[in-house]
């Protein structure tokens, strides 16, 4: 059985099939924060998510990350690797792409294991 939640006619913020659970894009509800605020704002969002729907950061799976500058690269890796539980650390991509909103710095999708 698939379940969606938290969704509009565009997305689902939470998919759970299979004991996997795949979470939309996250980006900053405040845009105009600087990088590390918005990076703050969206793995506080993530972690409520993975909450709700019964999984955590400790079983994370995959990670996609969109930068809009790379130049952000190394202060997403500090913050990032401290965010990780240790031996957690999912498989990991990180691609430099414009986003929908141009204030927005970053953006990360998520799949984890419930």
């Amino acid at each position: 059985m698939i379940e969606r939640r938290r969704s509009n006619a565009r997305m689902s913020h939470i998919v759970q099939h299979g004991g996997m659970v795949y979470l939309a894009g996250q980006v900053a509800d405040d845009p105009s924060l600087d990088f590390e605020g918005q990076l703050r704002q969206v793995l506080d969002k993530i972690d409520v998510l993975l909450d709700e729907a019964g999984s955590s950061r400790s079983k994370l799976l995959s990670a996609m990350i969109v930068l809009v500058d790379m130049a952000d690269f190394p202060r997403l890796n500090a913050i990032w690797e401290a965010w990780v539980p240790g031996g957690s650390a999912p498989a990991r991509a990180t691609i430099e792409a414009k986003l929908a909103n141009p204030n927005n710095r970053i953006e990360i999708c998520i799949v984890a294991a419930l």
